[in-house]
């Protein structure tokens, strides 16, 4: 009788994100993640139920992850400014979380994650209208930065951004 491998759901993920960066969604299959991860497609089909089911999941702990890292900026950087807040943040690439946008739930968790960095960044430039305008200025700014930056040079720094909303 074969050994049972033990494979956790964060290695199918990073395999299945991993796809998705290089291909897209046709790259993903339970046989190229299969191939990734050493994992026979039936055992993946078991566990994940469907190929879109095994894609959901991913996408879902990837949000996870990114709302866990945006709550420890929050926390963690409640006496710096907007600058401070979204390098805490780290490196976010909208691509990553673009085909989400057409999956209704994952588009709620985006606009409330939006919604969430908007705020923060609103109380770090002194809160009302003007810091919401400029908040939602800079969340876009950041994210246009974030999705051209691997095209070459960035074309401006967050912090001249900054300084010119305020």
């Amino acid at each position: 009788m074969p050994r049972t491998r033990t494979i956790p759901d964060e290695t199918v993920f990073a395999a299945v994100q991993r796809l998705l960066d290089e291909g897209g969604d046709k790259a993903v299959s339970f046989g190229s993640v299969g191939k990734l991860t050493g994992l026979a497609p039936p055992t993946l089909v078991q566990r994940y139920g469907s190929r879109d089911g095994m894609v959901r999941a991913a996408r879902h702990t990837a949000w996870d992850r990114l709302e866990r890292r945006t709550g420890e900026a929050i926390a963690s950087t409640a006496d710096k400014g907007p600058q401070g807040f979204l390098k805490a943040i780290g490196p976010v690439n909208p691509a990553t979380f673009a085909a989400d946008l057409r999956d209704p739930e994952l588009a709620e968790r985006a606009t409330a994650w939006r919604a969430g960095v908007e705020t923060a960044l609103t109380l770090r430039l002194g809160g009302g209208q003007k810091a919401r305008d400029s908040a939602a200025l800079l969340f876009a700014a950041w994210q246009g930065q974030a999705l051209w930056s691997g095209a070459g040079e960035p074309g401006f720094r967050l912090k001249d951004a900054v300084k010119r909303l305020t």
